[in-house]
C-alpha cells in the first residue's frame, strides 16, 4: 500500500512539473507587411503603367495604404527614369516625423541631387536598407521592392485630398510629360517623347542649367 502511494505521489509531482515548466509553444515570427511588399496590379491608360490603389504626389513619391495608419512610400516612374542610374539614396531617419511635402529622401545621381518629398504627414517606422544599399532596385522596381520607408500617418484621409489618385494619374502623367518635353524645347528632339515615362537618365545627358530648371519644376525642390 505505501508502495503505491509513493507511486502516485511520483506521478503527480511528475504531471505537475511537466504541466508548470513545459515550455511555451513556439509562436510564428511575425514579419511586417512593409518587409514583404507584395506586386501591384499595374493598369495601362494613355501610354502610362499605373499601379492600382497608389496615390501620387505632385513632387513625384507615391502612398500606398496597408492598414488603419500604416503606409509605403516611395518615388514613382517619372522621377526613376528621370534619374537613371543613382549613387545613393539619403532618407529621413527612423523614428521622425515629416509633414506632407516635406522632404524626406535625398537621390544623388552622378552630378546631381534632388530631393523628394514624402507625400503623407507621419512617422518614419520603418526605412527599405535593401534600397539604401541598393538604390538601382528604386530605378528597376519604383512601385514594389524599391520601396524607400514605412510611416504612421494617422492624419491619410486628410492628406489623401491632396493627391492624384484613381482617374486623376494617367492625366496628370501625360500632363508632365507634356510640360518636359516644353521644357526640353528645341535641345535635343530625341529627348522628348510623346509619351510614356521620359528618356532614361535624362538627367545626367542635358546641360546644368536645364538639369536644375527640371528638379525645380518637377520635384519642387
Amino acid at each position: 500500500m505505501s508502495i503505491l502511494f509513493v507511486l502516485l505521489t511520483f506521478l503527480v509531482v511528475i504531471s505537475v512539473n511537466y504541466l508548470w515548466f513545459r515550455p511555451a509553444p513556439a509562436l510564428p515570427v511575425a514579419v511586417h507587411p512593409s518587409l514583404n511588399p507584395p506586386a501591384p496590379v499595374m493598369t495601362h491608360q494613355a501610354g502610362f503603367s499605373i499601379p492600382e490603389h497608389y496615390c501620387f504626389h505632385p513632387g513625384h513619391t507615391w502612398v500606398l495604404r496597408e492598414g488603419p495608419e500604416d503606409v509605403r512610400v516611395g518615388l514613382d516612374s517619372f522621377a526613376a527614369e528621370l534619374a537613371g542610374k543613382i549613387e545613393r539614396i539619403e532618407v529621413a531617419k527612423a523614428d521622425r516625423w515629416v509633414r506632407q511635402g516635406q522632404k524626406l529622401m535625398t537621390v544623388y545621381g552622378d552630378g546631381f541631387s534632388f530631393d523628394l518629398v514624402s507625400p503623407v504627414e507621419g512617422v518614419v517606422t520603418h526605412i527599405n536598407h535593401d534600397v539604401v544599399q541598393d538604390p538601382a532596385r528604386a530605378m528597376r522596381d519604383p512601385y514594389k521592392d524599391g520601396w524607400i520607408a514605412s510611416l504612421k500617418a494617422p492624419d491619410f484621409n486628410t492628406n489623401q485630398r491632396n493627391l492624384m489618385q484613381a482617374s486623376m494619374v494617367a492625366p496628370w502623367m501625360h500632363y508632365n510629360q507634356t510640360r518636359l518635353n516644353a521644357e526640353l524645347g528645341n535641345l535635343n528632339p530625341a529627348l522628348a517623347q510623346d509619351g510614356g515615362v521620359p528618356v532614361t537618365g535624362l538627367l545626367q545627358r542635358i546641360p546644368a542649367d536645364v538639369r536644375q530648371r527640371i528638379i525645380t519644376e518637377f520635384f519642387l525642390n
